[in-house]
């Protein structure tokens, strides 16, 4: 589906996520959203859009407004509440993406009185382009509702379709949660750098830089993420003394295991 047919969209719930969505859909030519979203400080950004028009309930979306595609872009304990009100658009037939974390297939369909649905699960570097989706569609999804989402998801970057739903689990724990471990590595590399007196603007600037740039460096790379590593470690230089500590027993390759357990484990539990 190309980006200039791009049909109307609702869009309940306009975050971070659901921001960086509706960015990605207007730079490829959306023709029309309506945007649920009771805080107005999240749109802002786009107040100034002829095509978004922002309501800030269910009930106050214009009579006659058809919508494709309603994307759900809400916190996943707000849905019992929340999806009923949205029953109509299933009826008339729309697609419903949902990139709520731990609601199931099975759970939307059933707030909603059977619905065609797509769960995905995107990230927050969606907000620069350059996100990561996995995606798994529901029995009721068309062959062209699912290019429909596969357009609206790769607005903001790339997309992988799963047939299995339960994979929607630890992709949330390693793609979704991802950033915020990365992130958590730049504050980490920045607080040690500073420790050792670099100044706080340098540790900084260097923390960030090599984060960043490592990450480009990876995605660039036909080499595996191992080989990248290897190719930094010199024999008994500086980097592998640090990993010495990273690699040891119950450190890197014990936790991040264990934590990519704790995030798949709570994203099942989110399904209520």
């Amino acid at each position: 589906m190309s980006a200039e047919v791009l049909p109307p969209v609702l869009l309940v719930g306009c975050g971070k996520m659901g921001g960086a969505l509706l960015q990605g859909w207007l730079e490829r030519g959306l023709s029309r959203a309506v945007v649920v979203e009771p805080h107005k400080l999240s749109t802002e950004a786009f107040a100034h859009r002829p095509e978004v028009e922002v309501v800030p309930d269910a009930e106050s979306i214009p009579s006659g407004f058809v919508a494709e595609a309603v994307v759900l872009a809400i916190k996943p304990q707000a849905a019992e509440a929340a999806l009923p009100a949205y029953r109509p658009f299933a009826r008339g037939g729309a697609l419903f993406l949902s990139i709520m974390a731990g609601k199931t297939i099975s759970v939307l369909d059933g707030l909603l009185d059977g619905a065609a649905v797509v769960r995905a699960m995107p990230n927050t570097p969606a907000a620069i382009g350059q996100g990561f989706t996995a995606a798994c569609a529901g029995r009721r999804v068309s062959s062209a509702q699912k290019a429909l989402a596969d357009a609206l998801l790769t607005a903001t970057g790339e997309v992988a379709w799963v047939e299995a739903e339960s994979l929607i689990d630890p992709v949330t724990a390693v793609s979704g949660g991802g950033p915020a471990y990365v992130f958590l590595l730049a504050e980490l590399l920045e607080k040690a750098a500073a420790e050792q007196g670099v100044p706080p603007d340098l540790a900084r600037r260097m923390a960030r830089a090599t984060v960043a740039g490592s990450g480009a460096l990876l995605a660039r790379s036909a080499e595996d993420a191992a080989v990248l590593r290897r190719n930094v470690t010199s024999p008994k230089g500086t980097t592998e003394q640090a990993l010495a500590v990273l690699m040891a027993e119950h450190a890197w390759p014990d936790l991040i295991p264990r934590a990519i357990d704790a995030a798949t484990r709570r994203s099942r539990e989110l399904a209520g």
